[in-house]
């Protein structure tokens, strides 16, 4: 097989914000395979939606060793696409993956130890056929392990050539700052932290009393971290599919990512005068939740999910239409509430 001949001009449509006080460059918008790239989809679907998310500039690819189902196979399936499709590619592209949650059974299949997070990366450059990642996350805060030995397998990463960057995800303001001094005694430079944001899911703007009132935004802007934000689109709550219900084969109707229990009539009243505000900008009620998850410049770049190209291109196109002004965000403002969609604060930024 031939290895894809991308867009000659890709690079000339995609808008690339820099990653806080580092040299690196990501899209405005990323692509996760989080949903829709385990062994059970189609690899001819997932290969169409990566071809294209390439042609349209979105250089920034992110994995968990966790993304699947099952556990695994979305890091093998990218990495039967480096192999062959997008040979010759890789040092256009960030790839990106994670180890916090549970990989296989035992003492030492999850967390935040030394043992599990390089086993873990070790386990994920196999499956992607890789040398090296660009970032290696920490996926969420542990409390049992000494931040000193969790943030000391990412410096071992870097140090050993497996990974570029390091980054965290889901810690709390709080935890970000004990994060970011034990970073600074061991010698690691942190380059983003990724947390959940939507209009649904605002906690990463909340003061934080443990963090001498700043939010997450505040600790990471004054640290120079840039904010790769996943899920803004509220595990597909901000996409319209929910407007008039639960439709079939969707994720509530399959109690996945999304359980039905978020869809209150309250909540949904929310998302439907928010869908009115799209409108009446001219765009989908998505694409209006991309534009105002990037406006804010502290967020590099936006974490989004596909499930053919068709819909990567359309929410794509939010790039294409103006910021919002300040009578549209106070229009927002009245809506976008905390619907309490924030699946990984108990098991992350909680504690």
């Amino acid at each position: 097989m031939q290895p894809h001949r991308p867009d000659p001009c890709r690079y000339d449509t995609m808008t690339y914000r820099r990653a806080g006080r580092s040299g690196l460059d990501l899209p405005a918008v990323s692509l996760g395979l989080w949903q829709n790239f385990g062994a059970a989809d189609p690899f001819v679907t997932q290969r169409a939606i990566v071809l294209r998310a390439i042609d349209r500039g979105v250089t920034h690819l992110d994995l968990a060793n966790n993304y699947g189902p099952p556990p695994g196979s979305a890091e093998e399936n990218l990495g039967r696409l480096l192999a062959a499709d997008l040979r010759g590619l890789r040092d256009e592209l960030v790839i990106s993956t994670k180890a916090g949650y549970r990989m296989w059974p035992g003492p030492y299949g999850e967390h935040g130890s030394r043992k599990y997070l390089l086993a873990s990366l070790d386990q994920s450059l196999r499956r992607l056929g890789l040398d090296t990642v660009d970032i290696f996350y920490s996926h969420r805060f542990d409390p049992t392990t000494p931040l000193e030995e969790t943030l000391g397998a990412l410096l071992t990463a870097v140090e050993s050539g497996r990974a570029l960057y390091a980054g965290i995800s889901s810690y709390s303001a709080s935890r970000t700052r004990e994060a970011l001094a034990v970073a600074d005694q061991i010698g690691l430079r942190l380059l983003v932290h990724q947390p959940s944001y939507s209009m649904l899911n605002r906690w990463i703007e909340e003061p934080s009393a443990e963090a001498d009132g700043a939010c997450l935004l505040d600790v990471l802007g004054e640290a120079g971290l840039g904010a790769v934000v996943f899920s803004p689109l509220a595990q597909g709550m901000l996409t319209g599919k929910y407007l008039g219900g639960v439709p079939a084969g969707s994720r509530a109707a399959r109690e996945g990512s999304l359980p039905s229990a978020f869809l209150r009539e309250d909540t949904l009243d929310h998302v439907r005068a928010l869908d009115e505000i799209a409108r009446r900008r001219g765009q989908s009620l998505a694409q209006m939740a991309l534009t105002w998850a990037l406006r804010d410049p502290r967020v590099t770049s936006v974490l989004l999910g596909a499930s053919s190209p068709e819909q990567l291109d359309e929410n794509l196109a939010a790039l294409d239409h103006p910021a919002l002004d300040a009578e549209e965000l106070a229009a927002i403002d009245e809506h976008a509430i905390d619907a309490g969609v924030n699946l990984w604060a108990e098991r992350s930024s909680d504690l």
